[in-house]
């Protein structure tokens, strides 16, 4: 019965609690059985605050019991991704720099969470610093993918795509600088959004003004995912980018798309590698729009420099903010990201302006692009699952990677322009790894993304293939 209870939507489980037709204690201490059962098998949940998380839900209860009205996420439990600040509970970014630190703030998009009645029940894996799409750090080390553990599960919202696809939690937060939302959910069949700069707000964030990472929502459904995109959404003056629409705006039913769209399908965003399995999936999947009703067309805006520009602005924001620990006690920081730190250290104020140009540039080629097309349909992940114990894939269709980012390409090529994005389970390969298919949207246009994404779910059904189920 617990097993049934954890793997309804988040939707579902929430009308249950306000129907009352379910406690938040019943629905928390199925949670922590399961959490108890199979995290140590995936290792997703990598700090866990069981008393609280039920003290909560007895205050959840009471209050419903008492007429309170409540919030839209009343009940549900959420363990935060472990580069989000949460105060009083350990946040180590798997660094072990921080691996004893419990900050005194709280990030605002897990405030929201909690002001909507989601109860957190601890941290989710993520690797140092967020830098990279496979989840390990020194502190606790691999999270494994809940379809094959001998694999990886992306990153660097890891663990929380295995939790969600383990039922260890029903949403989850996460972020997005270039590929971290999409990857994993590809990875783990399971639905991550990268919103459109300033949709969520960002706070507290030295960097202010910066629009290449964002923060997101990630869960097993379209529907869940607009859900809580409508809770974390919206404006706030503390960041100087957010935009002004409310997030309630995402929680009406997501209705059919409108007719006679126009969407784009890229294989490969003009020339990339991708493993030919995933192509196998995904080039039959496409299809699933034209039974639909929409035409689909072999397209693909000109991301000419994209490369350049995401590696120039990401080694700037990567020096800002970790070259000081890198001076300070370089041996307690990844080689990699000591490299990406010195990268930025070098950098010229030529090299920025250029960077932003070229970027502006890209901007108008993908406006342009979605004056004839209502949507980009191409890979989220250029491989598959690859096996966990490596740091990266070597090579991606024959051909070999530069360094360890250089295999999410299908991914940070679309964080440039600031499209929003999605990643909706797509299809399994024969033996039995996921396939998530990226759908790219216009200019803030989440509502739209989602409301296709619903679409393609619905005629599929691949996300209600959870772990273990044979295909």
């Amino acid at each position: 019965m617990h097993d049934e209870i954890c793997l309804l939507s988040a939707t579902e489980q929430a009308a249950a609690l306000r129907a009352k037709e379910l406690s938040a204690r019943e629905l928390m201490g199925a949670h922590l059985a399961r959490i108890e059962a199979i995290n140590p098998s995936v290792n997703a949940i990598v700090t866990l605050v069981a008393e609280q998380a039920l003290e909560r839900a007895r205050v959840a209860d009471e209050r419903l019991a008492n007429g309170v009205e409540p919030g839209p996420l009343h009940g549900l439990p959420v363990a935060h991704k472990d580069l989000h600040l949460t105060a009083g509970i350990r946040t180590t970014f798997g660094s072990p720099a921080f691996a004893e630190h419990v900050p005194e703030q709280t990030d605002l998009v897990v405030e929201r969470l909690n002001s909507a009645g989601a109860i957190t029940i601890g941290k989710t894996n993520t690797p140092e610093f967020g830098a990279g799409s496979h989840t390990f750090n020194p502190v606790f080390g691999t999270t494994r993918n809940p379809y094959d553990t001998t694999k990886s599960a992306g990153g660097s919202s890891g663990g929380a795509a295995a939790a969600l696809a383990c039922g260890l939690q029903p949403i989850a937060d996460g972020s997005d600088m270039g590929g971290s939302l999409r990857n994993p959910a590809s990875f783990c069949n399971v639905v991550g959004l990268r919103p459109s700069p300033g949709r969520v707000p960002n706070w507290p964030a030295p960097l202010g003004w910066s629009s290449l990472g964002v923060q997101g929502p990630m869960a097993r459904t379209v529907t869940d995912v607009a859900l809580t995109l409508s809770v974390i959404a919206g404006p706030d003056d503390r960041c100087p980018t957010s935009l002004s629409e409310p997030g309630a705006l995402f929680r009406e039913p997501l209705s059919a798309p409108r007719r006679g769209l126009r969407l784009a399908w890229s294989p490969d965003l003009g020339g990339l590698p991708v493993e030919s399995d995933v192509l196998a999936v995904l080039t039959e999947q496409v299809r699933v729009f034209e039974r639909l009703g929409y035409e689909v067309e072999l397209a693909c805006p000109d991301f000419t420099c994209a490369d350049e520009v995401f590696r120039t602005m990401r080694a700037w924001q990567f020096e800002h903010s970790h070259g000081p620990l890198v001076d300070r006690r370089p041996e307690l920081v990844k080689p990699s990201l000591r490299q990406n730190a010195a990268i930025g250290r070098r950098l010229t104020g030529s090299d920025i302006s250029r960077a932003e140009a070229l970027r502006t540039t890209l901007y108008h080629r993908m406006r342009t692009f979605f004056t004839e097309y209502d949507a980009l349909l191409l890979p989220v992940s250029q491989v598959l699952p690859f096996d966990a114990d490596l740091e990266y894939p070597a090579e991606v269709a024959g051909v070999p990677t530069a360094d360890y980012i250089d295999w999410m390409r299908s991914c940070y090529y679309v964080s440039v322009v600031g499209n929003p994005a999605l990643s909706v389970p797509a299809g399994f390969t024969p033996d039995g790894l996921p396939v998530g298919l990226q759908i790219v949207g216009g200019h803030r246009g989440e509502l739209a993304l989602l409301q296709l994404g619903h679409a393609f779910e619905q005629a599929t059904g691949f996300g209600k293939q959870t772990p273990g189920q044979s295909r």
